[in-house]
């Protein structure tokens, strides 16, 4: 259904921006490590939630077509 790839999407735009939140943080303590730690697990999240979003595209598309 549209509306779970819809949700899917959310949560992982949601999660990508906290991990986002926490490289920059730890970017400004001086801890390079962790931010790049964090900065790829952003980087996955904002994957998987442009893979949900482009299913809901194509699920409610579909959807407006009936």
């Amino acid at each position: 259904m549209a509306i779970e790839a819809h949700k899917k999407a959310a949560e992982h735009h949601t999660a990508a921006a906290e991990h986002h939140h926490k490289a920059a943080e730890h970017h400004e303590a001086g801890n390079h490590h962790e931010a790049h730690e964090h900065s790829a697990k952003a980087h996955e999240h904002s994957t998987e939630a442009h893979k949900h979003s482009v299913d809901a595209h194509a699920k409610s598309a579909a959807h407006a077509g009936k």
